[in-house]
């Protein structure tokens, strides 16, 4: 399953994810945790809070970068939960993409009325 595919299937299931849990107004970590499962009913791979080591000029540094979530080995998914989007969540999804060599990131807003608003992709050389 190619990236595009995956983001497919997230993003239906961020919706359904939403709905199913009434909207907007919780934590982050409980739409991660819904989510989570259900990619994971759908089929799909999914780890939690993937650590990802990060190296310095050349040196291997203490502290990992966290991922929300990894799809299917290609596709991050990073979770808010927040009244005010920010475009730096975008930016920090590239620079996620770039330090973990991968291709797409989704970010999804869970705190908006509507989710579908509060979905948005980030590429890193992924052919469209």
């Amino acid at each position: 399953m190619n990236e595009n595919e995956i983001a497919k299937i997230v993003v239906d299931a961020a919706i359904e994810v939403h709905r199913g849990l009434g909207g907007p107004g919780l934590l982050e970590a409980v739409y991660e945790e819904a989510l989570a499962f259900e990619l994971e009913s759908r089929g799909l791979s999914v780890v939690r809070q993937k650590a990802v080591p990060l190296v310095y000029k050349g040196k291997r540094l203490a502290s990992d970068l966290r991922l929300d979530l990894l799809v299917g080995e290609r596709v991050i998914v990073e979770c808010k939960a927040t009244v005010a989007y920010n475009g730096i969540f975008e930016a920090q999804a590239l620079t996620y993409l770039r330090l973990s060599n991968l291709k797409l990131a989704i970010v999804i807003n869970f705190g908006e009325v509507r989710v579908r608003q509060g979905i948005h992709r980030v590429v890193n050389g992924l052919q469209e």
